[in-house]
């Protein structure tokens, strides 16, 4: 079996791409091979002053646009801009995330933190501009999972985290809660014959700033933990594998889940992942869309 690599990703000419979180890490190896390709990129960003930057470095044709995707107010200014701006819009790249540390942290609108910019945030994003997406002929969104998706649980009765907060146990619930949506997302999708496609992946353990931040209050300990995420890590490049061919390879239909292959899907190349057994229960799924359009207000026409 031959080894996905970039190499393989192929003409992007003529198609609009939006990956979130573009500027660095993941999302910024993403834009850049897209761009690369002759993908028209918009960088959604929270940090413009850092977009702007990473669009002089990728060149090509790139946009920068803010997008805070922890504030629903941003969100929504961010897609009408987008929608006026572009008839439509052929790739969505669901990759921003934040990992954090420490006491329990709320999004503008009183969301716990990760919940809310992992997962929420890109639902009422995906929502808001299925429209458009719908106008492009073979339109995809992909979102990124995580395999810290496999051992968390989805706690109905406190998805805010607010009893017992632990930040790492947080942080998997909203990937598997991103998980969880880009499954049933496909599963609607596939019912109402939309041409959109829905495709989720995952990096592995990969080495980007995320990491490093999250533990840079943490004092020496924290600084111990992150060099030795140096050695049991792969780079950026590597870990937008699976992401970049959930994005263009034209093989791929909707509802496939990928990740990389080796050392219990922590790298290696790109091939189907394994999902959790709660990821991909269709209640499960049905039970936190509604709960997903109620807490955002946004449906997916």
């Amino acid at each position: 079996m031959t080894t996905w690599t970039t190499d393989h990703i192929p003409d992007q000419h003529g198609r609009t791409a939006v990956v979130t979180g573009a500027n660095s890490g993941l999302g910024l190896v993403t834009a850049t091979e897209l761009a690369r390709r002759g993908a028209h990129v918009v960088l959604a960003v929270r940090d413009t002053t850092a977009g702007r930057q990473a669009a002089r470095d990728i060149g090509g044709d790139v946009d920068v646009h803010e997008l805070d995707l922890a504030s629903l107010d941003s969100v929504r200014t961010f897609a009408a801009k987008l929608t006026a701006d572009h008839p439509s819009i052929d790739l969505l790249v669901n990759n921003a995330g934040v990992v954090l540390l420490g006491p329990r942290r709320t999004s503008a609108d009183g969301f716990e933190l990760h919940l809310a910019t992992n997962a929420l945030g890109h639902f009422a994003l995906t929502g808001l501009l299925l429209h458009t997406l719908a106008a492009a002929p073979r339109a995809r969104v992909v979102s990124l999972s995580s395999i810290t998706h496999k051992t968390a649980h989805l706690d109905f009765d406190d998805l805010m985290s607010e009893h017992g907060y632990r930040a790492a146990t947080a942080y998997g619930r909203s990937k598997l809660a991103t998980t969880v949506l880009g499954l049933e997302l496909d599963r609607r999708l596939r019912a109402t014959g939309s041409p959109v496609t829905s495709v989720l992946a995952h990096p592995g353990l990969t080495r980007t700033n995320l990491t490093p931040r999250a533990w840079a209050h943490q004092g020496r300990r924290g600084r111990l933990i992150a060099r030795a995420g140096l050695v049991l890590t792969q780079p950026a490049h590597q870990g937008a594998l699976p992401q970049l061919r959930a994005a263009t390879d034209p093989d791929v239909r909707g509802g496939r889940f990928l990740g990389p292959s080796r050392l219990w899907e922590t790298r290696g190349p790109v091939t189907d992942a394994r999902l959790s057994r709660e990821a991909a229960d269709p209640a499960v799924g049905r039970r936190l869309w509604a709960a997903a359009t109620e807490l955002t207000g946004v449906d997916h026409p």
